[in-house]
């Protein structure tokens, strides 16, 4: 069992979205909308996790551009963003997504022992995927928090800890009694800088990725996470389990 200690209650969680609650098609969106800028196929997940994931739409699509090297990135990335939301958009109609199911778990959980809970991605296309997804009991994926922050403009996406801090407040609860649940490096460290504990979820076998943004606790499954034991400070998981170990 591996364990971090938190000097604190922790009285809420945020999650993020895509790659943490959905297995969403955003990355699917963002490279087949590369076709006429640069090969498709240079968009790597390891790239998609480095350049794009966690930043807003605009930002992400100005960072894949200069980092396959197409020339007026920042003045291109606009119709950019507009084409890969276009797809987004179809992928979404299609319903082709699906919510991770140890997430679900989790937050059902966390729900159970009393935290409340806010969804905090920079997407702004949180809502419409996740009113379609349901969960056990009834309702759906979005009817489980208790807020929703995604997609609201801030002078400046993750790392900054802009968007964590709003829903923190949108939520109530100091940002120092606030759990961050994500997926990219870029996450780990607006929560960081938000003075809030944080969980690294690696679907991907970043876990050195996660590692390196200074991940409180590292995990491969968020089924591997203690959820008894977070509401007390500590972010574990359960007895007989290692951190960041695949099953």
């Amino acid at each position: 069992m591996s364990e971090t200690a938190a000097p604190r209650t922790l009285r809420a969680a945020i999650f993020d979205v895509d790659g943490v609650l959905v297995a969403s098609p955003h990355e699917q969106a963002w490279r087949e909308a590369l076709a006429g800028y640069a090969d498709p196929a240079r968009f790597t997940t390891k790239f998609y996790q480095a350049n794009v994931a966690g930043k807003p739409r605009l930002a992400g699509a100005q960072a894949t551009l200069e980092g396959l090297g197409v020339s007026l990135a920042a003045t291109r990335a606009v119709e950019y963003a507009s084409r890969k939301q276009a797809l987004i958009d179809h992928l979404i109609e299609a319903g082709d997504f699906e919510s991770f199911a140890d997430a679900v778990r989790l937050a059902v959980a966390l729900r159970a022992a009393g935290l409340r809970l806010s969804l905090a991605s920079s997407s702004k296309n949180v809502e419409p995927m996740l009113r379609r997804l349901p969960v056990p009991g009834g309702g759906t994926l979005l009817s489980l928090f208790d807020a929703n922050l995604s997609g609201v403009d801030v002078p400046r996406g993750k790392p900054d800890p802009a968007l964590f801090l709003l829903a923190a407040k949108a939520l109530n609860i100091p940002p120092t009694e606030c759990l961050v649940i994500e997926d990219a490096p870029a996450g780990i460290e607006a929560a960081r800088a938000g003075g809030m504990a944080n969980i690294g979820i690696s679907r991907l076998g970043d876990e050195a990725l996660l590692r390196a943004a200074k991940a409180d606790l590292v995990v491969t499954s968020l089924d591997l996470v203690d959820p008894a034991a977070i509401a007390h400070g500590l972010l574990r998981t359960k007895p007989g389990v290692e951190a960041a170990t695949h099953a």
